[in-house]
Order: C-alpha cells, then structure tokens, then sequence
C-alpha cells in the first residue's frame, strides 16, 4: 500500500467510525440523512477521488476510491458514495466537470426509457426508474436516455421529479422517480455508445458492490470473533468449543477469499474496466456473502437478528447487494459466453492469464 493510500483510509476509517455509528445507521433506515458523515467526506475531499483535479476531482486513482468504499460497507454507510463515485467517473470519462452533490444513478435493469423531446433551449423528460439507490436526498440523478439523435447519458435534477420512496431488505432507500413532461432548462446532455455505457455500468457497479461486500464481510468477522470471545456457555467462552471454532475458521475463510477477489478486480479495472476478474469476483464475493451470513448468524444464534445488535446491518446488506449489478448467475452467464468464444487453445490464457506460447516452443 502507497504511503498517501494509507492515509487516506486511515483518515476515512476515522470518519466512518465517528459518522457511520449503530444510531446513525438505524435512523438512516427510519428515513434519516446521514449528513455529517457526508459533510465530512466531502470536506475532506473524498466524494471525488478518482477524478483528475482539472475536473473538479480530488486526484488519486480508482484504488485509492474503492478502498474508500470497502469502508464504507464494513461501516454500512448509509450514504449514496458509490454512486457518487459511479456517476462522477462516468462524466469524467467524458470530460465532464464534476462536483461535490449528493449524485445517483438509474440501471437499465430497473427503468423504462427516458425519452428526451428538445423544447426551446431545454428538454421535455418523461421516463421511471425503480429501485433508485438514496433518490429522495440526492441533488441530481444520471439516466441513459433517448432523442431525436439517438442514446444519451443525462443529469438530471431531482427537484421537479416525483419520488415515491422505498427500501431494500437492509433498509436503505431505494426509490422511484418519475418524470412526467418536465421541463428542465439545464440538463448536462452526453451523446453515448449506448452498450458500451450499459456494460461499464454493470462491470462498475459488479466492482464497487464487490469491494463494499467485501468490507461488510471483514465487519462480520470481527464481531463474530468477539462475540464468541465474551459469550459463556457452561462456564467457559463459547469460542472454545471446537463446532464454534469450525465455524469462525470457515467463516475467516470465506472473508479472505472475498478479500482476495475483490483486490484482484480492483487490480485490474484502471487497465481494463470490462475484464474477467470483475465477474469471476461478483461470483465469488456473493458465494461468500451466502455462506459467511449464514455462519454469522449460527454463532450469534438470536442475538444476531435482535434490532439492538449491530450483525444484522452487515448481514442484511450483504443480501440486498449480493443481488445488485448481477447475482452470480447473471456472471456466470457472461463468462459462459466468453467460454463459447473463445479460439483453440485459449481455454488456459483466460484461466490463468498466462499465454499460451506451446505453438512457439514447438509442442503439439
């Protein structure tokens, strides 16, 4: 690790463990903002990392932004960072400058078409999405839409739109939002490659709920050793029983091997946002997330699903995400389909990475 990355998880460790407490996390399912933890970040500059400064970024590259959010879902940070950090990305990538609003984004899975009809020296917008991450508090929304000229990327302000609020299963807000006919004068219009925008946003979104499963994952571990190192039974802490002590060793297996997968992507998406390691890690961190929630939960026993624990915000995080950006079937399709693609004797450079250079060295 870099010495200026680990300053800027020690710094964001700091804030996520004074801003993104048990009490503020409860609120947030009861409808609460979790402003000062976003104040902070944006104080300390970390709602634009990844995003060069002639931009309006704060430098630094996408490692250093999703260490960030690994914090983030070790803490359950009931804020939208990733999909801030998402839509900020996606107009950089267009050279577009970005800012330090309270920002979302639309999936194509989730929503019907936006068409765009130019009016005067706006748009008219008519378009729904469902199950929109934090809608209700964010400043502006990015859509994949239609014109007259073809498929576009646009911010949207979300002051005119209609918000129909909901939740996932860990209770943070997934809303819908609705425009009908509105009139927005200043929309930030991108004229796009509409499946090449569709894919980064699935390979994007795969890595930043995988890196976040990741820290979640971390979180279970740790308060599953302790629990076991204060809980008594039969005079003596429960994590000397050897059935207890299988379980944390599978559990700790399962965190290092989502850990692992997680880094490999994180690895490789500066030099290749769409690669392999991003699908074989979504497969591997959701495996994770079903097997390490259900040990949690067995070491816990009732106390793991008690409101007044803090176990159930990790677990129950760990299923809503498993599900966003493509559930391990979803991945397993896409490498399948790389699979039937593939040229002779290549099944081995995908698997490992290493090329195939048998025919050179004259081996048949």
């Amino acid at each position: 690790m870099s010495e200026m990355k680990e300053m800027i998880i020690e710094s964001a460790t700091k804030i996520m463990e004074k801003f993104s407490t048990k009490e503020v996390v409860n609120e947030s399912e009861n409808g609460l903002w979790g402003g000062e933890l976003w104040d902070r970040l944006a104080e300390y500059g970390m709602l634009s990392v990844g995003v060069a400064e002639e931009l309006g970024g704060s430098g630094g590259d996408y490692e250093d932004a999703l260490g960030i959010l690994r914090l983030a879902g070790k803490y359950s940070a009931p804020i939208p960072l990733a999909e801030t950090f998402m839509v900020n990305w996606l107009l950089a990538d267009h050279g577009v400058e970005i800012s330090n609003k309270i920002l979302t984004i639309a999936c194509k899975k989730e929503m019907e078409p936006f068409i765009f009809q130019k009016k005067s020296e706006g748009w008219l917008v008519t378009g729904r999405a469902k199950h929109v991450p934090f809608a209700r508090f964010a400043d502006s929304m990015l859509v994949m839409g239609e014109t007259a000229q073809g498929p576009i990327l646009a911010l949207l302000d979300l002051e005119q739109a209609q918000i129909i609020q909901g939740k996932n299963m860990s209770g943070e807000a997934r809303d819908q939002v609705i425009f009908n006919q509105v009139y927005l004068k200043d929309c930030k219009i991108i004229v796009i490659n509409r499946d090449e925008i569709e894919k980064k946003v699935l390979y994007c979104g795969a890595l930043i709920r995988c890196v976040m499963m990741a820290g979640a994952l971390e979180r279970i571990l740790e308060i599953t050793i302790d629990h076991s190192n204060e809980r008594a039974q039969f005079g003596r802490p429960i994590h000397r029983f050897q059935a207890v002590q299988h379980h944390i060793a599978a559990l700790a297996g399962e965190t290092a091997a989502a850990s692992l997968a997680a880094d490999y992507a994180v690895h490789f998406f500066d030099k290749d946002p769409f690669s392999k390691e991003i699908a074989l890690a979504k497969i591997r961190v959701n495996e994770a997330a079903g097997k390490g929630n259900t040990i949690a939960h067995q070491v816990l026993a009732a106390i793991g699903f008690t409101y007044e624990h803090t176990l159930h915000h990790s677990t129950r995080r760990l299923w809503s995400w498993r599900d966003e950006y493509g559930t391990e079937f979803d991945w397993e399709d896409v490498l399948t389909e790389e699979l039937l693609t593939l040229e002779k004797d290549d099944l081995w450079t995908l698997v490992t990475g290493v090329k195939n250079s048998s025919t050179k060295a004259g081996i048949k």
